[in-house]
């Protein structure tokens, strides 16, 4: 989702420090039962079609439930579907379990389903998740600027229980993305005011919010469990608490005296000594996120071919192994392609790869080629959210671009994870920046879909080529996992000759638990399995 859901991993916003968070940890004496976790304000009203960053996500994903979960280690399982009937992958039957209900008690319907994705596809609600829906017959004239019509033809209510979903073509994605966020129900109450039902939801999860008001901006969100919850999630505690950090450093100090429960991103500064501060509550797992730094095709010097050289001389100058090893202390990997090393189908030599190897020489003469396009003039800037972590690694990008290119290159900090989101879905940004993608659900598809289709609307970075799109289709539309992955090998080799942007890093996470938690594991995609922590 998010994400990543373009996520990225941050640890957000504001104003919780040690002192605070022990005040409120001693309060209540009901507080000591809830699971406190780090997390950071969310950039949107908590709506699942328009949440497409880690932040919200997290706090999404506990408060719904869709027809399919993903367990910790990223398998699909049925949660409200009773059965999902396909005989060419193209359309569909979907009979939903009986007598499952919303935190409101009202029952959720097939109808819940149906009216929350046409929201989400409508294109007057500029909803950030849309792009999920575009495989669904119908979608192009709902989501165009100016809809021709107010629902997807292929959506269509059989029953209580039971809805049909018709396919432009057939998708080998489809059933697994069942799972995700975007395709979550929802209540008839949420399309009464849904920017008011955002900042206190109604979902049908293993979670629900702790009261009205649960959301304190920029401070913590509470949740407990929803008694109405029957599916596969059950919560093994008493509730969560996301504390919004304003630096990874804080949250870290607090996890080591015992105020913070879990750390899902330990900070740079402790990288080579966490696994000796925590020992057996140290915790390091290969997930499905990478980073990138992306440059929108609006800012000077970075459209058409003087865009593609600099993207490809850029790449070359960074020196990724080194980075990997003397700021991340082993716990990042080069990149290697557009997705991430965990995933099904990943291939480490695709062709036009040798663009993401560290090559000064070589990086210098396409910077040259493109000064001859046009001169180049003022200073490479990387944005990133001074909340996130991420000064020191983006600081090393930028010396390795300044010493092989001989040119002004900075990381820009912005105050928030929220504030550059922000400016980055406006286009406006007008610098480079860095951005993270964590998995919303476990394929190499999802990462390509959500990120470099040219109608998404977390395609962050413009990248737009027709090609490009048709090869997507293809492989959705492959008979076979192994032929999908041989078209996704092309598609991705064409991301590397356009060098949509500039990959950097997989994630190896580094987390943590504190001496009162029993159990926390990390999912597949670096997020705690929360309904599993036992305290």
């Amino acid at each position: 989702m998010r994400f990543n859901r373009a996520t990225a991993l941050t640890a957000a916003v504001l104003l919780a420090t040690s002192l605070g968070l022990t005040a409120c940890s001693s309060s209540d004496s009901a507080d000591a039962d809830i699971v406190t976790t780090n997390g950071g304000e969310p950039q949107n009203p908590l709506v699942p079609t328009n949440t497409n960053e880690n932040m919200g996500g997290r706090v999404v994903d506990r408060l719904f439930a869709g027809l399919k979960y993903y367990d910790a280690n990223g398998i699909a399982h049925d949660e409200l579907a009773e059965s999902i009937k396909t005989t060419d992958r193209k359309t569909y039957t979907i009979t939903i379990k009986p007598d499952r209900k919303f935190s409101d008690g009202t029952t959720v319907t097939a109808k819940s389903f149906v009216d929350a994705w046409n929201y989400g596809a409508l294109g007057t609600n500029a909803q950030l998740q849309n792009y999920v829906f575009a495989p669904i017959v119908g979608f192009d004239e709902v989501s165009a600027e100016k809809p021709t019509a107010q629902a997807m033809s292929g959506l269509k209510v059989v029953d209580d229980r039971t809805f049909t979903v018709a396919l432009k073509q057939p998708s080998i994605d489809f059933e697994t993305e069942l799972g995700f966020a975007p395709f979550y129900p929802l209540p008839e109450a949420a399309f009464k005011d849904m920017k008011a039902f955002g900042e206190n939801p109604i979902g049908n999860g293993p979670y629900q919010f702790a009261r009205p008001g649960a959301w304190e901006h920029n401070v913590k969100i509470d949740l407990v469990p929803n008694p109405y919850y029957r599916g596969g999630r059950p919560p093994k505690n008493k509730g969560l608490r996301f504390v919004m950090y304003q630096s990874y450093d804080t949250a870290y100090s607090d996890l080591q005296a015992g105020n913070l429960d879990t750390l899902d991103i330990v900070p740079d500064s402790a990288m080579s000594t966490y696994k000796k501060d925590l020992g057996e509550r140290a915790i390091t797992k290969p997930i499905a996120y990478k980073q990138a730094v992306g440059i929108q095709t609006n800012v000077a010097h970075f459209g058409g071919q003087e865009g593609l050289l600099r993207r490809r001389a850029l790449s070359m100058a960074i020196n990724r192994e080194q980075i990997c090893e003397n700021i991340f202390h082993g716990i990042r990997k080069p990149a290697r392609d557009f997705t991430a090393r965990t995933l099904p189908g990943f291939d480490e030599n695709l062709p036009g790869v040798e663009v993401l190897n560290y090559n000064p020489e070589e990086a210098k003469k396409l910077w040259a080629q493109a000064d001859a396009i046009s001169p180049w003039s003022g200073r490479y800037e990387i944005a990133y959210n001074s909340d996130g972590g991420h000064q020191g690694w983006v600081e090393a990008v930028a010396n390795s671009v300044k010493n092989v290119l001989g040119i002004d290159a900075v990381g820009v900090p912005y105050p928030t994870f929220k504030n550059i989101r922000d400016l980055i879905n406006a286009k406006t940004i007008g610098k480079a920046f860095r951005y993270g993608w964590q998995g919303d659900y476990p394929t190499m598809l999802q990462f390509l879909t959500s990120q470099y289709y040219s109608f998404s609307e977390t395609n962050n970075v413009n990248y737009n080529n027709p090609e490009f799109d048709h090869l997507l289709d293809a492989a959705l539309a492959a008979p076979t996992l192994e032929e999908s992955y041989k078209i996704v090998g092309r598609a991705q080799a064409l991301l590397l000759k356009d060098m949509a942007d500039i990959p950097l890093f997989d994630y190896v996470a580094a987390a943590g638990r504190s001496e009162k938690v029993n159990k926390a594991d990390l999912a597949w995609n670096g997020l705690f399995d929360f309904e599993g922590i036992e305290k």
